[in-house]
């Protein structure tokens, strides 16, 4: 993975209380996705074990709704790995409907609260430089 890189980008309008759950979704599914980006595990001076934590820094960029869909469009076109976050996925608690929410609509037409992407790092760097930091 040293030449890849991970970036998560969330919806500069979300509020704290859901910008934190999206980023935490988003997370959970990059682990699942990519294993290899986890290290191994840590322990302390007495030796008791931690899980490992992920070994390369995920900045964390605001982005409007606009460019959301253009960084989508722009990674899908170049292959890269996308987990996107549906603003709907914020609506319901149940899965099920979400997944039947989001088959009514072309994906070109769902508002993310964010997204993550794994791809080449020069090339994640140069598509995101113009991104600031969420706050």
């Amino acid at each position: 993975m040293q030449d890849k890189r991970c970036v998560m980008i969330l919806n500069a309008a979300l509020p704290p209380g859901k910008a934190t759950n999206a980023a935490a979704v988003i997370a959970l599914t990059l682990g699942q996705r990519h294993p290899m980006l986890v290290g191994n595990a840590l322990t302390d001076a007495e030796m008791r074990p931690s899980p490992g934590l992920i070994t390369t820094g995920i900045p964390v960029l605001a982005a409007t709704d606009e460019q959301l869909s253009v960084l989508r469009e722009q990674c899908e076109q170049a292959e890269y790995d996308l987990v996107l976050f549906p603003e709907a996925g914020q609506s319901t608690t149940d899965y099920q409907a979400l997944g039947d929410v989001l088959r009514q609509q072309l994906r070109q037409h769902w508002r993310l609260s964010g997204l993550a992407i794994v791809g080449d790092k020069k090339a994640l760097r140069k598509l995101t430089a113009k991104l600031a930091l969420f706050s």
